[in-house]
């Protein structure tokens, strides 16, 4: 992927395009136009650059090789390592696609006068954090460790709207637990949850360790004055941990509930079965033994005794119907 810059310089001020990304800005013709150009174009972004392009900004920013090789292949877990004068840091970007978890990689090389990010699979385009800092040419004065702030504090909000909707959800499922058991797919859905939230928690936690080096002495590349500000996105990685903590531990007692709530309605249909179970065995006993057949059975020559054994066997079900219902077997 080739990145082309057109510059009108026929007019007061430079209008300048950049393609393929469609950008398009100006600048003054002057000397403060020029070190705001250069600082501009300076700061870019490869969506998923092929090697050739790689070895070209290599060759331009004078790039370790190892850190070309980790940016040339993705799945690295978040880090920041050191090259000389400049800064490798990998940062995970988290996107929810067809109610799924989806991560993608962001690649930084940061040095004097540069800063490149490398995005590989779903991400955010940075364009907007340009966008909204361009307004403020005081902050971006302050070089591209401010660059820096900005690009993993928009990784890091960026995470809130995917736990924002994961949230719905998990409110979705809480009310309908108590309503009835889960199904085979509602107990598959709710793992998922749960592995993405993990694995979510897994791609945020680290850049606690990146933000700590970034607020270290001994990174000279980072102005003491951007501190704070690396500590605030860790401040924030840390509310994106509760969260995900907060949710895993609400589906595991939504996932408790639903088995309390089954076991319970079991346990009611065995005492149902048992009742009416014990209620029919009564008449089954008394057709039991009149159905003997013995020679010598007195009452069978009584002139009252089938009125007498229908009552009796009414009267000791209507008794046991009374008895479980009480008790609420029925």
């Amino acid at each position: 992927m080739e990145i082309v810059v057109g510059i009108d310089v026929s007019k007061d001020r430079l209008d300048v395009h950049v393609l393929p990304s469609g950008e398009a800005f100006s600048v003054g013709n002057d000397h403060a136009g020029m070190e705001d150009l250069a600082r501009r174009l300076a700061a870019f972004s490869l969506l998923e650059p092929d090697r050739n392009l790689l070895l070209r900004v290599q060759a331009q920013f004078h790039l370790h090789d190892l850190a070309i090789e980790d940016a040339e292949h993705p799945h690295q877990r978040p880090k920041i390592e050191q090259y000389g004068d400049a800064l490798f840091i990998v940062a995970r970007t988290a996107q929810l696609i067809d109610g799924r978890v989806t991560f993608g990689e962001t690649h930084l090389f940061v040095g004097a006068g540069y800063i490149v990010s490398v995005r590989h699979g779903p991400s955010t385009s940075y364009a907007a954090v340009r966008q909204h800092w361009e307004t403020c040419p005081h902050s971006l004065a302050k070089g591209e460790d401010f660059v820096l702030y900005a690009i993993l504090d928009f990784i890091v909000d960026n995470y809130m709207p995917v736990l924002e909707q994961i949230e719905d959800e998990v409110e979705a499922i809480e009310d309908k637990v108590l309503l009835r058991p889960m199904t085979g797919s509602d107990i598959e859905r709710l793992y998922m949850l749960r592995r993405d939230l993990l694995r979510l928690r897994n791609a945020a936690l680290p850049l606690v360790e990146v933000c700590r080096r970034l607020t270290s002495a001994d990174l000279p590349q980072i102005n003491a004055s951007m501190h704070p500000l690396f500590r605030d996105v860790t401040d924030h990685i840390r509310t994106v941990q509760e969260k995900i903590d907060s949710l895993r531990e609400v589906l595991a007692f939504a996932f408790e509930a639903s088995l309390l709530v089954g076991q319970s309605q079991e346990t009611a249909i065995s005492k149902k079965l048992a009742s009416w179970a014990a209620i029919l065995a009564v008449p089954t006993a008394f057709a039991g033994i009149y159905g003997m057949n013995f020679n010598d059975m007195p009452e069978l020559h009584m002139e009252y005794g089938y009125p007498t054994v229908l009552v009796a066997i009414a009267l000791i079900c209507s008794f046991l119907y009374w008895r479980f219902r009480k008790n609420g077997w029925l």
